[in-house]
């Protein structure tokens, strides 16, 4: 089926969420002026996120995108989660035409957005840009709280940091799976379009068999704490954002919440980038929501601050993320 010019470019800008390792695991479908998105199973994260929670997050931050760009196109948007019949959930965006003055500032701050995994500059962030943060609007369910650098709190945030960066640099598949989504050359990037490319990582394109030798030798519980450490020092806040119910549909609607929080971050000239192996491994995660005393289970925690961009990662071609029939989408 043709598409027309308009939702192209709304599922394109779709595409520029944020996801697991660049794993982009979402499927678009076009029906007439809807667009459904869906999971796309075959770019789990099974070591990482058994459950699909980033997953569906990563659906969430691609609707919201959708979403929030549809009026530079003259299109109110309204969006639901729906769960199909294979168990899946699934995403469903009605669009409806409407004469609407244009404004294309919401399409450039979603293709400026970026997670930025460098040092920051070490600067606070001022208590007003704070205070508008604070005031984004969240999905039902979801909350999002922000912890000063060397408040209680945020040293909480970073001991847990630590332990699961201990828990997961010590398991091989981990490990394994880090490293078959790094993309260590050009050509390599060209070829698969996704993942996390040397560039991003701050690394010089070498051969692939150099690159994973090289990367394993780094991939150890010591070094990557003391690159945490460094990285949380340079920082201003920690924002964690927890769901009360720990549940796909809240996930997703999470997702429409990150997004919408990360493009304020990126209208406010704020860098961000995630540090979530608190919530990511099991064996922490019910002790890290209980030392922190809040409502909601832990879900994505964020260090923000001021630095200067950093390489953007590839995205797929529309055509590659369009959903044709059910076997395009993988099996859970």
């Amino acid at each position: 089926m043709e598409i027309n010019s308009e939702i192209r470019r709304l599922i394109e800008l779709g595409t520029k969420a944020p996801s697991g390792h660049n794993s982009q695991p979402w499927k678009f479908k076009v029906i007439d002026d809807r667009i459904e998105i869906h999971p796309n199973f075959s770019c789990s994260l099974p070591v990482v996120d058994p459950s699909h929670r980033e997953l569906y997050i990563s659906l969430g931050c691609a609707g919201e995108n959708i979403c929030a760009a549809a009026p530079a196109f003259g299109y109110i948007a309204n969006w639901s989660s729906n769960l199909t019949p294979s168990g899946k959930y699934s995403i469903q965006i009605d669009l409806k035409k409407a004469e609407l003055e244009p404004d294309n500032s919401m399409p450039k701050l979603i293709l400026e957005r970026q997670s930025n995994r460098s040092i920051f500059k070490g600067k606070f962030i001022e208590e007003e840009k704070i205070d508008m943060l604070k005031r984004v609007s969240l999905e039902e369910n979801i909350n999002a709280y922000f912890f000063k650098k060397d408040s209680i709190q945020s040293n909480v945030i970073k001991n847990f940091i630590m332990q699961g960066n201990e828990i997961q640099m010590n398991d091989t598949n981990f490990k394994n799976e880090l490293l078959s989504w790094i993309r260590f050359n050009q050509g390599h990037v060209n070829k698969t379009r996704n993942g996390l490319t040397y560039r991003v990582m701050g690394a010089p394109p070498m051969p692939k068999f150099l690159g994973k030798m090289i990367v394993k030798s780094f991939l150890k519980p010591e070094k990557q704490n003391k690159s945490d450490q460094q990285k949380i020092d340079s920082s201003s806040h920690f924002v964690l954002l927890t769901s009360n119910n720990n549940t796909p549909a809240e996930w997703i609607a999470l997702g429409f919440s990150l997004e919408r929080l990360l493009l304020k971050l990126t209208e406010l000239g704020i860098a961000n980038a995630y540090l979530n192996p608190p919530c990511e491994v099991d064996l922490l995660s019910d002790e890290f929501k209980n030392s922190l005393q809040m409502n909601g289970y832990p879900t994505i925690i964020m260090r923000i601050g001021y630095a200067d961009k950093t390489p953007y990662s590839p995205r797929r071609e529309v055509e590659e993320v369009l959903l044709n029939n059910e076997s395009s989408i993988g099996k859970q």
